[in-house]
């Protein structure tokens, strides 16, 4: 991901490179039959192990994803997505804040 494309809070503390590493979720779904029992938020878990367990052997500041409307964004948010300023439905997870958040479980 660029650089230019972080909020200014974000970006201002990051070193200048032309691109930043990420790892991109593309979707995360589930069947509207287990909607509200917990489905997403187990998949999104293990996307996000998955990932700092790789991240352990490639450098990966942030964990992206594109939610495909505003109450996926929501559901996203609720886990300490920020939004890209210039698109609101595609969010980021810095992995040191995912890798906190698992370690405080």
């Amino acid at each position: 991901m660029s650089l230019e494309s972080l909020p200014e809070a974000v970006a201002h503390k990051l070193p200048r490179y032309d691109a930043i590493p990420a790892a991109l979720i593309g979707r995360l779904a589930r069947d509207e039959r287990v909607r509200g029992q917990g489905v997403g938020e187990l998949l999104l878990a293990d996307a996000i192990r998955r990932i700092l367990g790789a991240g352990r052997s490639l450098a990966v500041f942030a964990i992206v994803v594109d939610a495909k409307d505003e109450r996926a964004a929501d559901f996203y948010r609720a886990f300490g997505f920020q939004a890209f300023p210039a698109r609101p439905k595609r969010l980021f997870l810095p992995t040191a804040t995912a890798a906190a958040a698992l370690d405080g479980l």
